[in-house]
């Protein structure tokens, strides 16, 4: 039924202008462009995230994005360099070193978008 469609991320933004600068200047998103209905989308890795204006805004409490690199380290400091700030966690079952926690098959780190939203990069750990 759905296993073929393509994906699209919706994030109610209300700064859009604010978000922009943060989805192009800091994560490196290329513009896809403006739609009728005032979404601003982004292709990425063969999805669609879309941004929309939502005067109130809600941010999610959990992990809204994560995106999935080769190399956690080198994309963290790429990050780093562009002015995302890393979130860090001491909790039990969760905890960051150098911003990275090794959850089961992955590594993942956490940082927010400028309107609050949790997003992710995680790189998958190579199986045995």
């Amino acid at each position: 039924m759905l296993s073929d469609a393509s994906v699209t991320t919706m994030l109610p933004v209300k700064d859009m202008a604010r978000a922009r600068a943060f989805y192009e200047g800091c994560l490196g998103l290329q513009p896809g462009g403006l739609k009728p209905d005032g979404k601003f989308v982004y292709l990425v890795g063969g999805s669609t995230l879309a941004l929309f204006p939502k005067a109130e805004g809600t941010k999610a409490d959990h992990t809204a994005i994560s995106f999935q690199v080769s190399d956690i380290a080198a994309e963290i400091q790429a990050l780093k360099r562009a002015g995302v700030v890393f979130e860090d966690y001491d909790f039990p079952g969760l905890k960051t070193v150098n911003h990275v926690c090794v959850l089961g098959a992955e590594k993942a780190a956490w940082f927010k978008d400028t309107e609050g939203n949790y997003l992710c990069i995680h790189e998958n750990l190579a199986t045995a």
